[in-house]
């Protein structure tokens, strides 16, 4: 079963440390991101296939942002768009600072368990999952 966790964010929030403060402050074990919406004033993203951050003036509107949160590490990708209704997205980075409000919804797995560790195949920390049968079965 799933069980929600809404929050609202306030202007001049850091979006990626509120929602690892938020996951932290929870306990959540295993979470993912059910929905978000509001706005950025600047925006700080890892596009796909670059190793640096490049960073958007806003105001930005917050299309989608989907992810996982664990306890050791969360994955989140954001979608923006500017006042041009221009769209962008990539892996969301600390500096992604809240306009007006995020509105988010956060969804807990409280039978399972994420963790990221070093892949070697692909060079970044991946997921890992484990469940409360796994535990009990010795798995994982």
């Amino acid at each position: 079963m799933i069980r929600p966790l809404a929050v609202r964010l306030n202007p001049g929030e850091d979006l990626r440390r509120a929602i690892e403060s938020h996951a932290a402050r929870q306990n959540i074990g295993a979470g993912f991101i059910l929905s978000c919406v509001g706005s950025l004033s600047h925006a700080a993203l890892r596009l796909a296939g670059q190793s640096g951050e490049t960073v958007f003036a806003g105001p930005l509107e917050i299309l989608s942002l989907g992810g996982t949160l664990s306890p050791n590490g969360v994955h989140l990708h954001i979608a923006l768009a500017d006042a041009h209704g221009k769209a962008i997205g990539g892996h969301l980075l600390p500096g992604c600072i809240i306009f007006t409000t995020a509105e988010l919804v956060i969804g807990i797995l409280p039978d399972h368990r994420f963790s990221r560790r070093h892949d070697p195949q692909t060079g970044y920390q991946e997921l890992e999952i484990t469940t409360r049968r796994d535990d009990a079965e010795g798995v994982g």
